[in-house]
C-alpha cells in the first residue's frame, strides 16, 4: 500500500472510530460518571491540585499512591490548557482511543496483509467494548495505547533493526505503566521474543535497550516515591489488596478467613490489630506497612496452597477472554436533553403506583386486586426467579421522538432492583439501572433512593415501567412517579449510521469472537508465521499469566482484545477470501492470505 493510500485509510479508521466512540458516549453519557465514581473522584481531585499548583499537597496526600501518577497529570494539562470539563476529558480519550484503532491496523500492516489489516482496525472500531471504555473517566483505555506503540515499535524493528526503535517500545510500555501499574512487568516478559525477531549477536544488546527504556521511564515515580515516603515503591500501592481479594473471591465457603471486599479488609485489620482508625479506609495510619502485610498474607496463603491457586488463576484466566456485557449503540437516537431542575413550560406528571398499576399484567402478588387512588406506596415483593417482574406498569402515552425523564422513588429492603422503561410491547428497553440496597444497613433502616430514568421515545408513542428482580429476589416499596416531557431528541440524523453499528456490535460476543481467534491462531501456526504469532500473543500472554494473579476487573485488561480481534480478522479475511482479493485488486492492496 503507497503512502497516499495508508494515509487515508488511516483517516478513514480513525474517524469511523472516533464516529462509533461518540455514539457510545452520547448513550452512556449520564451513568458513565457512576462506573467506578469514588476512584474517578479522587483523580478528579488530583488533577485539580496539579492544575493549581499545589505539588506538595498531591506528593503527600498517600490515597493518590494508590495510582501512578500520570492519568491526574493527564487530567491537569486538560484542566489547565482546556478547561475543567469532564466532557472534554473524554472527547481527548475518544480521540486517543480512536489512534489506538490506527495502530492496530498499522501493526496487522507490518505482521499480515493489508486487507487483513483493514479488516482488524474495523472490528477494533465497531466493538462495543473498546467503544465504551473511553466514556469513562479512567486511564483504562488509555494506557493501552502506549503498549500498542510499543508493539508497533518491535513490529518494524524486525525488518528495520535499530536499538532506538526497542528503546523506543520499551520506553512506550514505561508511559503505559505512569496510566495503569498492570504493565509493570511487561517489558521484561518481551524480552524472551527477542531470539524470534533479531539475529545472533543482537539479541542482548536489543533486550538490554527495551529494559532499559522501561526502567528509565518509571525511574522519576520510583524516586519520587523514595523521596516523600523513604519507601522503594516502583508506582503505587494497592498490589496488597488486589492479591488478598484475588485469593478471597475464589474461596467460596470462607475457608481462608479473608475478606472480599475493601469494607471487609479494612474492618478485619482494625479488629486483628486493635487499631480502630484502620477502619476509615485502606491506607489510613502506617498505610504502605498495611499494604506490605497484605501482599505477605496473600502470599503466604498461595505457598500453602499452590495447586489450588494455579486453578484460581487458569479460571480467572479464562473469564479474561470473554468479552464484557456493555451497552451497543442504540439502533435510536438517546435522550439529549442535560438533566436540568424542573422548568417552567415542563410537562409535568405524578403517576401514583394506583394510577400506573394494571392488574392483569402485573406479576406481583402485592398487585392481585386494584388499589385505592389514594395510595402513594406500594409493596413490592419478587418472585423466586433471577429475573422476575415485580411490577408492570399499564401504558403511559408519549409523544414520538422526544426525550422524558420518570424520576422514581424505591425504598429497597432486600435483593437487587432492575428499574426499566420499555416500549409498550416490551420488545425494546429505552432506560435500564440497577438499584443496590446500601451495604450493612438494615432493612428497614433502608433510605428511599430516588432513581431517574431519562429516555428518548424514538418510534414508539406508549411506554412502560418495569421493575424486576435483578438476579436476586427483590424486596421494594414503589412510590410516586414524576414524569417530565423535556421535547424533541436531538440528532435525529444518526439514526441510520446507528442502525447499521447496532446491528454489527450484536456479533461482539465470546461464542462468535473467540472461535474466530483460534481459528486466526491456527492459519498462523499453520503458515509458519512466528515472528507474527509472537507479536500478537505475547500481550494477551502477559495478562493471562501474571494479572491472573491478582483480583481483576474486565476494564484492567482489556488490552488483550485489540490482539485477539487481530486473530479475528485473519479469520475473517481467510473465509471472505475472494471477496478480499478482488476488493484488494481493485484498490491496489497487498492481498496474499494465509492458507491451511
Amino acid at each position: 500500500m503507497n503512502r497516499k493510500r495508508l494515509l487515508i485509510t488511516c483517516v478513514g479508521l480513525w474517524l469511523a472510530a472516533f464516529g462509533i466512540r461518540v455514539l457510545s458516549w452520547q448513550d452512556n453519557r449520564l451513568d458513565a460518571g457512576k462506573v467506578e465514581w469514588v476512584i474517578a473522584a479522587e483523580y478528579r481531585e488530583a488533577g485539580t491540585l496539579i492544575s493549581q499548583g499545589e505539588i506538595s499537597s498531591y506528593l503527600h496526600n498517600l490515597y493518590f499512591m494508590t495510582h501512578p501518577p500520570g492519568y491526574a497529570i493527564f487530567l491537569a494539562t486538560i484542566f489547565k490548557v482546556i478547561g475543567n470539563s469532564e466532557t472534554t476529558v473524554r472527547m481527548v480519550q475518544i480521540a486517543c482511543d480512536a489512534g489506538a484503532v490506527v495502530l492496530v491496523f498499522l501493526i496487522a500492516t507490518e505482521l499480515l496483509s493489508s486487507c487483513t489489516a483493514i479488516i482488524a482496525g474495523l472490528i477494533v472500531a465497531v466493538s462495543p467494548q473498546l467503544a465504551y471504555y473511553p466514556s469513562l473517566l479512567l486511564p483504562d483505555s488509555l494506557s493501552v495505547l502506549p503498549i500498542l506503540l510499543g508493539i508497533y515499535c518491535l513490529a518494524i524493528a524486525r525488518r528495520h533493526p535499530r536499538i532506538s526503535l526497542l528503546f523506543l517500545a520499551g520506553a512506550f510500555v514505561g508511559i503505559s505503566c505512569w496510566l495503569r501499574a498492570n504493565a509493570l512487568l511487561m517489558a521484561p516478559f518481551l524480552v524472551p521474543i527477542t531470539p524470534l525477531l533479531f539475529k545472533r549477536g543482537q539479541r542482548f544488546a536489543y533486550s538490554g535497550a527495551l529494559l532499559l527504556g522501561t526502567v528509565l521511564v518509571i525511574a522519576p515515580v520510583t524516586i519520587k516515591n523514595l523521596i516523600v515516603w523513604h519507601r522503594v515503591i516502583p508506582l503505587s500501592l494497592g498490589a496488597g489488596q488486589k492479591l488478598l481479594e484475588g485469593v478471597a473471591e475464589y474461596d467460596r465457603d470462607n475457608t481462608l478467613g479473608i475478606p472480599k471486599t475493601d469494607v471487609g479488609i479494612v474492618l478485619q485489620e482494625a479488629e486483628l490489630q486493635n487499631r480502630p482508625e484502620y477502619a476509615r479506609g485502606l491506607f489510613t495510619g502506617d498505610g504502605i506497612e498495611r499494604d506490605r502485610a497484605r501482599l505477605t498474607r496473600g502470599l503466604s496463603v498461595i505457598r500453602a496452597h499452590p495447586l489450588w491457586y494455579l486453578g484460581v488463576m487458569t479460571r480467572r484466566a479464562a473469564s479474561f477472554l470473554k468479552l464484557a456485557r456493555v451497552p451497543l449503540v442504540s439502533a435510536q437516537p438517546t435522550f439529549s436533553h442535560s438533566l436540568r431542575p424542573q422548568q417552567d413550560g415542563d410537562t409535568v406528571k405524578l403517576l401514583s403506583p394506583a394510577v400506573l398499576m394494571e392488574t392483569a399484567s402485573n406479576a406481583s402478588s402485592a398487585n392481585a386486586a386494584a388499589l385505592p387512588e389514594d395510595v402513594t406506596t406500594l409493596q413490592l415483593i419478587g418472585d423466586d426467579s433471577k429475573y422476575g417482574v415485580c411490577f408492570r406498569s399499564k401504558p403511559i402515552n408519549v409523544s414520538k421522538d422526544s426525550d422524558y425523564t420518570l424520576t422514581v422513588p424505591l425504598k429497597l429492603e432486600a435483593g437487587r432492583l432492575l428499574v426499566s422503561v420499555t416500549s409498550a410491547d416490551q420488545k425494546s428497553h429505552l432506560s435500564t439501572t440497577v438499584v443496590d440496597p446500601l451495604e450493612a444497613v438494615a432493612p428497614e433502616a433502608q433510605p428511599v433512593q430516588v432513581v431517574s430514568l431519562p429516555l428518548a421515545t424514538g418510534n414508539d408513542d406508549s411506554i412502560r415501567l418495569v421493575l424486576s428482580n435483578g438476579g436476586a429476589k427483590a424486596r421494594a416499596q414503589l412510590g410516586t412517579v414524576k414524569f417530565v416531557e423535556y421535547g424533541p431528541t436531538s440528532y435525529l440524523r444518526t439514526r441510520y449510521p446507528r442502525m447499521l453499528i447496532h446491528v454489527l456490535q450484536k456479533a461482539f460476543v465470546t461464542a462468535c469472537m473467540l472461535p474466530l481467534a483460534l481459528v486466526g491462531l491456527a492459519l498462523l501456526i499453520r503458515a509458519r508465521r512466528w515472528q507474527s504469532l509472537a507479536l500478537l500473543l505475547i500481550v494477551p500472554a502477559y495478562y493471562l499469566t501474571l494479572q491472573s494473579a491478582l483480583h481483576t476487573e474486565r476494564r484492567y485488561v482489556i488490552a488483550i482484545h485489540y490482539f485477539l480481534f487481530m486473530l479475528v480478522a485473519i479469520s475473517v479475511s481467510f473465509i471472505a477470501g475472494p471477496v478480499v482479493a478482488w476488493s484488494g485488486r481493485r484498490l491496489g492492496w497487498k492481498t496474499e492470505s494465509l492458507s491451511l
